[in-house]
């Protein structure tokens, strides 16, 4: 005989938190993403060190590539000079899309890969 026990919720703070940005800003006299994040951290990743790090196909060298981190060596080894963030579009609720002053815009940061890329955070 099956007896069906109703689960029991998680305790709040076993919950996991969906990591969501509270603001974001593009510094560029700093060269600097800026994302406040619902969990009380903010990040700081320079504008280079993400354009290093693009997470599109061709910048990844191939479809066998994607959907791993970002490499935090090169986010924060990587001069924070030449490159800049012409234009940032939100992408749903989801992912921002940049537009590089060197003609780049196909890559999709999404809130997860971010994150990842803050070697703090």
């Amino acid at each position: 005989m099956e007896q069906n026990i109703p689960r029991q919720p998680k305790p709040l703070q076993q919950q996991a938190v969906k990591l969501r940005p509270t603001a974001v800003t593009a510094d560029r006299n700093r060269r600097e993403l800026i994302i406040s994040w619902n969990d009380g951290h903010q990040s700081h990743l320079p504008f280079a060190g993400l354009r290093a790090v693009c997470p599109c196909v061709e910048c990844r060298g191939g479809h066998a590539h994607m959907g791993q981190p970002p490499d935090l060596d090169k986010v924060r080894a990587t001069l924070n000079e030449g490159v800049t963030l012409e234009k940032v579009e939100a992408m749903g609720s989801y992912a921002l899309q940049f537009v590089w002053s060197d003609g780049h815009y196909t890559g999709i940061y999404t809130w997860e890969y971010l994150r990842q890329a803050d070697s703090l955070g």
